[in-house]
C-alpha cells in the first residue's frame, strides 16, 4: 500500500497512521526494498528516515530506577525534527540546532546525544535490526557532540562550527574539515559487524583527502 502512488507525502501520512515498514511481501521484500526496485527513490528516503514520535516520547518518561526522564519534554519536538530530516548535510543539522534556543545549549545537547546513542543501540539489538536508522542516530549524535565542543571552546560558537564545515582547501576548495568529521563518525560507529558500516568503509577507503 505504501507504494501504490509513489507519492512521498502519502507515504509519510501512511507511516504516521501506523503502517509497518518491516513487513515483507510474498517474495520477502519490505516496502523500502520494493520502492527501490521500481525506482521510487523519494519513497525509499521517506521510509528509511521515518521515526515515530512516540518512540522518542518514551525517553521523556521516567523509566525504572531513574529519578528523572532521560529527555526533557521540551526537547522532544526539536530533536524529532532533526531525527526525521532527510537532508543529512552536517551544516543543515547544525543550522537546525542553531535555530532552536532550547537545543543550542551544552546541557540540552548532552541529553539529546545520549538518547540518540540509546536509540542507535536499540536499532542494532532489536530482532528486526535497522542499520540505516542506527547509523543515522550515531551520525547526528557525533555532530551534536562536536556542537558541544564549539559551544564550550569557541567564542564564535556554532557559527564557528558552520564556518569550519564550509571552509574549502585553498588549492581546490575541498571541505577537509567536513570530510574528516564524516569519516570520524563512521570510524566511531560501535558495531563493527554492521554490513552498512563495512560498505561505507569500502567506499571511502580508496579516496585520498
Amino acid at each position: 500500500l505504501l507504494l501504490n502512488s509513489g507519492n512521498k507525502e502519502i507515504t509519510w501520512m501512511m507511516l504516521e497512521a501506523g503502517a509497518e515498514t518491516d513487513v515483507v511481501n510474498s517474495v520477502g521484500r519490505t516496502a523500502a526494498q520494493m520502492a527501490a526496485f521500481v525506482g521510487q527513490h523519494d519513497c525509499v528516503t521517506v521510509i528509511n528516515n521515518f521515526f515515530p514520535r512516540e518512540r522518542l516520547d518514551y525517553y521523556t518518561k521516567t523509566q525504572g530506577l531513574d529519578k528523572e526522564p532521560k529527555l526533557p519534554v521540551k526537547l522532544a519536538g526539536p530533536l524529532h525534527k532533526i531525527i526525521t530530516t532527510t537532508n543529512m548535510h552536517p551544516v543543515k543539522i547544525v543550522l537546525l540546532v542553531k535555530e532552536n534556543p532550547l537545543l543550542a545549549e551544552v546541557e540540552a545537547l548532552q541529553k539529546c546525544y545520549r538518547v540518540l546513542d540509546l536509540i542507535c543501540e536499540k536499532c542494532m539489538k532489536q530482532r528486526d535490526m535497522n542499520e540505516v536508522l542506527a547509523m543515522k542516530m550515531h551520525y547526528i549524535s557525533c555532530i551534536f557532540q562536536k556542537c558541544i565542543t564549539f559551544l564550550k571552546e569557541r567564542e564564535d560558537k556554532l557559527d564557528g562550527f558552520i564556518k569550519s564545515l564550509l571552509k574549502g582547501r585553498e588549492k581546490d576548495g575541498f571541505p577537509v574539515y567536513q570530510e574528516k568529521l564524516i569519516r570520524e563518525s563512521i570510524r566511531k560507529f560501535p558495531y563493527c559487524e554492521a554490513t552498512l558500516l563495512q560498505q561505507l568503509v569500502r567506499s571511502i577507503a580508496p579516496v585520498e583527502l
